[in-house]
């Protein structure tokens, strides 16, 4: 049997938004923060030379230019990314992913003050 290896890495970013699909006065229809935890997951096995499934310096880099996108942003002005929810996030990160990572196996996506997290998983 040959064993398949998985690899986590993760990113942090702040970003505000707001929800206009609530009811009028409700308090996620006005401008707020979070701070956001991301965990990347990719799977595969190592390489014969590097002994990486993926180098992190790769992946590293991959996740650099998605979290320049999204942090101290205002995340309803993110092109694609629609109303701005924990699922909506994690399968945008995982589409900006993608094309770098086709390893990438699921995105999560946590608000850690508020015990919230949403798992995309692509496999």
């Amino acid at each position: 049997m040959t064993a398949r290896y998985h690899i986590v890495k993760e990113f942090q970013f702040e970003a505000a938004h707001s929800f206009g699909h609530k009811p009028a006065g409700h308090e996620n229809t006005r401008v707020h923060g979070h701070s956001f935890k991301v965990e990347v997951a990719l799977a595969g096995e190592p390489d014969a030379v590097t002994g990486c499934v993926v180098d992190f310096e790769i992946v590293g880099k991959a996740i650099a230019d998605v979290r320049e996108k999204l942090d101290h942003h205002f995340l309803n002005d993110i092109p694609g990314l629609g109303t701005p929810s924990l699922e909506n996030l994690a399968h945008w990160i995982a589409e900006q992913l993608r094309p770098q990572l086709p390893q990438l196996t699921s995105v999560a996506v946590k608000r850690p003050s508020l015990g919230e997290t949403c798992r995309y998983d692509l496999t």
